[in-house]
């Protein structure tokens, strides 16, 4: 099996990994959003110390911290990954699995968009048209759900602040979530240990087979990351750019077909608007990218 072959393979098992997240969560119940996001953060940095050890590379997590500017990056990305973390659980315990789909559908334009307003970039003529699709659609429902699908939204502009901030960064992917995790700790620790205190914890109260769901949270999360890890260094951008589409679509699929949530004609329009939009989207940027790879090889003599 080719290295390219295997890296496809490893990409699409890490998006199909984050897109059954909700039959996880599901089984968290009945732990809060917040509860659920204070364990994920302690267990995550838990799982990530140990492959930081088993890997070496505490020297670079050190670097890190001991860089001011990049220091500050990460603790503002881990506010926005908490709170992505945080508004997802939420989304998917009181049945709106279709609108955490949507948000992670829009979360490519979003970071379009971001390029756009803070890095001063500039979009092809299909990506305006792809952004003017997507923002239809989200007009389309917010009329079809009787409000704005905030859910979604803030999924969608927290991971893509999340993104910003990692690229500008510039820190591995290991260093940067064991940095990021660190940051969040102490707040969850906290939580945990008053909700400890008041009852309002639900670790020891529900048995053995909840309380291990939740220490798990740390490995479910480390998993697909390290599938990640290894697809980005085997596969070219382009194709880990159509996986990601891999995630939403199993949501949206979980949302409409498993727990039957209200999906409807208006609703299902603007989905189908945002799915438009992002074959647009899509076909711009594979289109740019095989113009790249044209222009790069020199023509043969």
């Amino acid at each position: 099996m080719s290295e390219t072959r295997r890296g496809a393979i490893f990409g699409a098992t890490a998006y199909l990994l984050w897109g059954i997240f909700p039959l996880y969560f599901k089984l968290l119940e009945p732990a809060g959003a917040v509860e659920v996001l204070a364990h994920r953060v302690v267990w995550s940095l838990v799982v990530v110390a140990l492959l930081v050890q088993v890997t070496r590379r505490w020297p670079g997590v050190r670097a890190v911290v001991a860089d001011r500017g990049k220091l500050l990056r990460l603790a503002a990305a881990a506010a926005f990954l908490s709170l992505n973390w945080g508004v997802y659980v939420y989304g998917v315990i009181t049945d709106r699995i279709l609108e955490t789909s949507l948000g992670y559908f829009i979360n490519p334009l979003v970071t379009v968009m971001l390029g756009v307003v803070v890095l001063r970039e500039r979009l092809r003529l299909l990506q305006w048209v792809a952004l003017g699709v997507a923002t239809i659609a989200v007009l389309v429902l917010s009329v079809a759900y009787g409000r704005p699908p905030w859910i979604a939204l803030v999924l969608a502009f927290s991971f893509g602040a999340y993104g910003l901030l990692k690229k500008t960064a510039v820190v591995g992917a290991l260093e940067g979530l064991t940095v990021e995790t660190a940051v969040l700790a102490p707040v969850a620790v906290v939580y945990l240990a008053a909700a400890q205190v008041s009852g309002a914890s639900t670790l020891t109260s529900h048995g053995a087979d909840h309380a291990g769901l939740l220490v798990l949270l740390g490995l479910i999360t480390a998993i697909p990351l390290l599938f990640f890890g290894a697809a980005a260094s085997r596969v070219p951008l382009t194709t880990l750019g159509v996986l990601q589409y891999l995630a939403p679509t199993m949501q949206f699929l979980l949302g409409a077909l498993l727990f039957h949530e209200a999906l409807g004609t208006a609703r299902l329009l603007g989905f189908c608007l945002v799915w438009t939009a992002l074959c647009l989207f899509t076909a711009d940027f594979v289109g740019m990218r095989r113009r790249s790879v044209r222009i790069a090889v020199p023509e043969p003599v």
